[in-house]
């Protein structure tokens, strides 16, 4: 078993595939703080939502990860939905059940994630996320 689960019955091809890939390795990198990656993946005016509506820069949250104020066990991303605006610009929709330890508290809590894409010079990048 994978610290990153995708539960769901439909296939993904093309850049759909490709942007379920980016958010897989992103979720990863959360678990495995790699803050390199994270720094690859998240575009530099990230803006992450809370699901208590507190919201985190870039620096803030890759912070926070890094520090151990956030720290993520594992990640199912489950009947993951990629929804287009044009050919650079997507939308993962999906709930993300994360087994986490945030802010002293230990859990697992089901987001409903709404992960925003952006592609710049051929690589996708997120810009927001949105749980």
């Amino acid at each position: 078993m994978t610290d990153v689960e995708i539960i769901c019955e439909k296939s993904f091809s093309g850049v759909d595939r490709e942007i379920l890939d980016r958010f897989v390795e992103f979720q990863k990198a959360l678990i495995d703080k790699d803050e390199g990656k994270l720094n690859e993946i998240l575009d530099d005016n990230y803006l992450l939502v809370h699901m208590s509506g507190k919201t985190q820069s870039k620096g803030e949250f890759i912070g926070e990860v890094i520090d151990g104020t956030l720290n993520y066990f594992k990640s199912e991303i489950e009947e993951p939905t990629i929804l287009w605006d044009d050919d650079n610009n997507a939308s993962l929709i999906a709930d993300v059940t994360l087994t986490a330890k945030v802010y002293g508290a230990r859990g697992k809590w089901t987001l409903n994630t709404v992960a925003n894409f952006r592609k710049i010079d051929g690589m996708w990048h997120i810009g927001k996320w949105d749980n």
